[in-house]
């Protein structure tokens, strides 16, 4: 690989690994640890007690208009309303989640500068990079809004939509800097594959999409029963037609992704590959995590393990769909 391919394949891992780390922070509850951004408690390195912070320091006025925007009365905002709420392993999980986004603003920051190489031979690439950095500044833009809007619903899925369309981004940089690109060979009569493939994935973005929904549900619950055992979540969210909606399509991707894994068995050149079989790993494993979820209850670690998987899943598939619908005279 070439120094630009690591260093945006770099850019892409660290990507990934955020989107694990932003779901230990909502499954925890921890995305309001820090109050204040881009400072954490008025502090560049957080608190560990409460005695560390300085009250004179907290944007009290930007709470108070958080706390007037979700109907609450800003007058009982005070200092010590607010250090009454600090939580050290909240504040230090949120404040690992924000230091994990470093790395991706500085390893896309340098696949843009290298990317003006092939401004002539590929000039998609720098098209590429520099609407990658846009997605990083925007998604952290996002990310300060998500706080002083205080979890307000909507945001946080936008949030994560930007950052699956990052990781699409990322993908295609990675991919086209190729000098032998990757592709997928198939049968003369594998016309169909490459269509079942993006039916595949449409399908299973837009279960993601009820997903987030879903999770913005559970953030809600947690706010309102947070000492209540979580199977308790379950039966409330059986109520909401969104969760039986996202509950009973993951049978329809469930589905399609048979589907597609035969056809390509079939169609393509030496029979499924990697990308299909781990496609077919990483839905079975989705469907277990979505029966513990209902059955058991939303337990934390099932929560990080089914968020971090989808963003994986889209990772996979797209670099897929990329080698499908690739010319093989490009």
């Amino acid at each position: 690989m070439t120094v630009f391919q690591k260093v945006a394949l770099l850019a892409l891992i660290f990507t990934l690994l955020l989107m694990f780390v932003g779901a230990i922070v909502r499954a925890t509850g921890a995305g309001m640890g820090c109050p204040d951004w881009p400072k954490c408690w008025g502090q560049y390195i957080p608190p560990t007690s409460v005695e560390q912070i300085d009250p004179d320091s907290l944007p009290i006025e930007k709470y108070q208009e958080k706390a007037e925007r979700h109907g609450r009365d800003p007058a009982e905002v005070t200092r010590e309303n607010v250090l009454a709420e600090f939580n050290p392993v909240h504040t230090w999980t949120e404040f690992i989640n924000r230091l994990c986004s470093l790395p991706i603003g500085l390893f896309t920051l340098l696949t843009l500068i290298l990317s003006f190489q092939f401004i002539r031979k590929r000039p998609w690439l720098p098209m590429l990079a520099t609407l990658a950095t846009f997605l990083v500044g925007l998604n952290a833009w996002m990310g300060a809004r998500i706080v002083y809007s205080g979890l307000k619903p909507g945001t946080i899925t936008t949030h994560m939509a930007l950052a699956i369309l990052l990781l699409c981004v990322q993908v295609t940089i990675v991919w086209l800097a190729s000098e032998t690109r990757w592709r997928i060979q198939v049968k003369e009569s594998g016309k169909h594959l490459k269509w079942v493939g993006l039916a595949a994935f449409l399908f299973i973005i837009g279960e993601g999409i009820l997903g987030s929904q879903v999770r913005e549900m559970t953030d809600e619950l947690k706010k309102s029963h947070g000492d209540a055992p979580r199977i308790e979540w379950s039966a409330e969210l059986e109520q909401t037609w969104m969760y039986l909606v996202h509950r009973s399509f993951s049978w329809a991707v469930l589905l399609v992704t048979a589907v597609y894994y035969w056809t390509s068995r079939n169609e393509r050149v030496g029979g499924a590959g990697w990308h299909e079989k781990l496609m077919a790993g990483f839905i079975f494993l989705q469907m277990v995590f979505g029966l513990i979820l209902s059955q058991v209850g939303i337990l934390p670690v099932i929560q990080v393990l089914h968020i971090g998987i989808s963003s994986l899943m889209v990772t996979v598939f797209f670099h897929w769909l990329l080698g499908a619908f690739a010319r093989h005279s490009e």
